[in-house]
């Protein structure tokens, strides 16, 4: 299942060419990852600072601008032992235009430990109802 956020693209991401600058995206998917996380997770998992950002990467498709609707798919495409990764897609909510494709590698963590810890069965439960193959 793919879960959506919508952005709105303000002045302030965009770059003197007048198009949404690379670093933007990184944000706009950092807040559909936490969109998602706050989404699907029921509060007694307090799921909250328990997943870290591995590795992420983003492949810029279309320029997007000042002003437009911006609609971000996220899901799931692996489930590991300690970790998972997204799939992103961003479109322009207006035309569906694709803008960018992104992916990004999470990890369950124990910042108490300061290390990796094993997925729970109740999460990898939640996770896997938003697991699809690309």
């Amino acid at each position: 299942m793919t879960h959506e956020s919508e952005i709105r693209v303000r002045f302030c991401e965009t770059d003197m060419a007048g198009h949404v600058n690379n670093t933007s995206y990184f944000i706009y998917l950092e807040e559909a990852r936490g969109k998602f996380f706050r989404d699907i997770f029921p509060e007694h998992l307090n799921t909250v600072g328990r997943f870290i950002l591995a590795s992420t990467k983003c492949d810029y498709v279309s320029q997007a601008y000042f002003g437009q609707q911006l609609v971000i798919q996220s899901w799931i495409t692996n489930i590991g032992n300690k970790s998972f990764r997204f799939n992103h897609n961003i479109r322009v909510k207006e035309t569906g235009e694709n803008i960018a494709e992104a992916e990004a590698t999470i990890v369950h963590f124990n910042y108490e430990e300061q290390k990796s810890e094993s997925i729970s069965e109740e999460l990898r439960a939640i996770l896997e109802t938003h697991l699809a193959l690309n």
